[in-house]
């Protein structure tokens, strides 16, 4: 797909990859729209590229329909869907209490929340901007758009602690093959990126020895990733029209251990 002049929306835009990928989208001409809660950062990054920032929460079907709403009342039809926001949290499925050493129970909360943002929010994002999509009129070899997911190595190899985020994540990796067949006769494409461990704002609140010992179990090249790297790839995916149900990790080779 041409992206000069084409329509996008990123959701997370405001910082880390989805950042990242607003900016690469926009330095190719895309009309940008950028999805997050965080409207201080969003507005400026917006600012910086020439887009629009929408004030949204994604697990809200009413604010994630006036985003799109507004979106498409300032650059039209989005044929651009890069879904980033997302959340990440770590409890393990038995836990102990710190302080007593006692048994504590699955914070359910903390799994319903995984799953309502990372899964059920980007579904959401889907639902609706494929309805626009599949309406607008057929470009090159019949296509309409091109819908990019976030998932996470971790879809594959959760490490302790991660039961909520891995089974979010591997929701939005297992259901990109489906909703690509459920549009395949509306020539929109779908595709999932799996990020291994990136330098993002999350990671960089980390202690420097952690980031150091996280970049050291990278094979090569052993260095955590740069958020312009995963913006570069989703990229080239909503350029090659040939790339479709696919699912790529980005993530130096890394096979994440148990802890």
């Amino acid at each position: 797909m041409k992206i000069d002049g084409t329509a996008a929306v990123v959701t997370g835009g405001a910082s880390g990859l989805g950042e990242a990928t607003a900016r690469a989208l926009a330095a190719k001409g895309a009309k940008v729209a950028i999805f997050d809660r965080d409207a201080d950062k969003g507005e400026k990054v917006a600012a910086d590229i020439g887009g629009i920032f929408c004030e949204v929460d994604v697990t809200s079907d009413e604010k994630v329909a006036a985003a799109f709403d507004k979106a498409r009342a300032a650059h039209g039809q989005e044929r651009i869907l890069v879904n980033c926001a997302g959340v990440a949290n770590a409890a393990k499925t038995v836990g102990k209490d710190k302080a007593t050493g006692e048994l504590k129970r699955y914070p359910m909360n903390q799994f319903e929340l995984a799953i309502g943002i990372n899964l059920v929010g980007s579904f959401r994002c889907i639902a609706y901007s494929a309805f626009g999509m599949v309406q607008t009129d057929p470009l090159d070899d019949g296509e309409r758009g091109v819908i990019i997911n976030t998932a996470s190595v971790a879809a594959e190899d959760g490490q302790i602690g991660q039961a909520a985020y891995s089974a979010s994540k591997g929701g939005v990796l297992a259901m990109a093959l489906p909703i690509a067949r459920d549009l395949m006769n509306d020539g929109v494409r779908v595709n999932t990126i799996l990020p291994g461990v990136f330098h993002t704002p999350m990671v960089g609140m980390m202690p420097p020895n952690v980031q150091e010992a996280l970049a050291a179990q990278v094979p090569f090249p052993k260095r955590l990733g740069k958020a312009e790297e995963y913006g570069r790839l989703a990229v080239f995916i909503v350029e090659n029209s040939y790339l479709n149900a696919e699912s790529i990790r980005l993530d130096g080779g890394i096979r994440m251990a148990p802890r």
